[in-house]
């Protein structure tokens, strides 16, 4: 299994800087998720690590080795691509086998481990067919097998669900997780989609325009973003954000917007004027009887799901407000709810956006 280092990278075309000096340190074994919107550097990151793009400045290390001047066909690293990149005049077989036939590696070798993939991505009966012959699920298969065949020290992906329907997509997360633990081998995943970050991961880096935001497992991100942009970006639907000033309170503090008036408890070094951004998570509201909530609110909407219902409620002055309850809630448009939020869960940032406490346990 493989480390992976980066040390300051920057990386700029001409004058216009894209990476602004990251560092990552990516463990054996691990599987990374970059994730971020487009155009904030992510797939570049990736190309830098495959030796596809060269650094404008920082080292590049792989087990330990800096690998700047490496050619990629010699960095011994795997990359799947979005649009698949299979020969579409060669057989899956053949697509498969074609790296390690270049290689000179005995056909003996090659046909063990173009079976033994075949096997493991549930494509063996496909061997025999072209590229034009399966599905975009099949396709990925294979453009998968011809990475794991050549037994690279680590798997770089490059958004390879972005082109699969919803339903196949799922599928394939599954089993992208699960080739994850019958190989073991180190993973480095590129995607848009923060719900593929947060169920295939096992730290995911957040990039914002060339920057790391924030690094760590799924869940620690969930709940501990440490500014709005991790706050919003990460989690389905996103987390409520409402900018605030403090005010008095009874007994503490309170937060003050669009007229309303949300209690808080006291925070050592935040006093009445200030600005800040208060957030809460779409299921940290709930809806509550009359005299019990927080605030009041008109219902614009309510998405029924079955086993669990959305309601999006405009409160005067304030951003519509999310509110994800389990179950089937029988709420309808134009009526008014009292909506609670669940103190331990409540998010405060400051006026740069950097947190100042995420949750007030008691």
């Amino acid at each position: 299994m493989t480390e992976i280092r980066l040390k300051n990278v920057l990386k700029a075309y001409g004058k216009v800087e894209v990476i602004h000096g990251i560092d990552l340190h990516v463990e054996s074994g691990e599987f990374v998720v970059f994730v971020g919107p487009s155009g904030c550097g992510k797939s570049t990151l990736l190309r830098i690590i495959a030796g596809l793009e060269k650094v404008t400045g920082g080292e590049v290390l792989i087990d330990g080795n800096v690998v700047n001047t490496i050619p990629a066909s010699e960095r011994g690293l795997a990359m799947v691509f979005q649009s698949y990149a299979l020969y579409p005049h060669m057989s899956v077989y053949k697509n498969m086998a074609f790296g390690l036939e270049n290689s000179r590696m005995p056909r003996s070798e090659i046909e063990s481990r173009v079976n033994q993939a075949a096997a493991m991505l549930q494509i063996t009966d496909y061997l025999h067919r072209r590229p034009k012959q399966l599905s975009g699920g099949q396709r990925q298969r294979v453009a998968i097998g011809r990475a794991i065949v050549r037994d690279p020290k680590a798997f770089l992906f490059d958004e390879p669900l972005s082109n699969l329907d919803a339903e196949l997509r799922v599928a394939m997360r599954k089993e992208l997780a699960a080739l994850h633990g019958k190989l073991g081998g180190t993973m480095i995943y590129v995607t848009h989609d923060q719900i593929e970050a947060m169920t295939l991961a096992n730290k995911i880096v957040v990039l914002n325009a060339g920057r790391v935001e924030q690094i760590g497992a799924p869940l620690d991100l969930y709940n501990n973003p440490q500014n709005t942009f991790v706050a919003g970006f990460i989690g389905s639907p996103r987390m409520n954000l409402l900018e605030a000033d403090i005010a008095e309170g009874e007994g503490g503090l309170a937060l003050s917007a669009g007229g309303q008036r949300i209690a808080i408890p006291a925070i050592d070094g935040l006093k009445a004027g200030d600005k800040v951004t208060f957030g809460a998570r779409p299921e940290h509201i709930a809806i509550v009887g009359e005299g019990e909530g927080d605030i009041e609110a008109k219902v614009d909407l309510t998405e029924q799901l079955g086993g669990e219902t959305y309601v999006y409620c405009t409160v005067g002055g304030l951003p519509q407000l999310t509110v994800h309850q389990v179950g089937q809630l029988p709420v309808h448009s134009g009526e008014t709810v009292h909506l609670r939020f669940n103190r331990d869960e409540m998010h405060l940032f400051d006026a740069s956006g950097k947190v100042i406490v995420n949750g007030f346990k008691s």
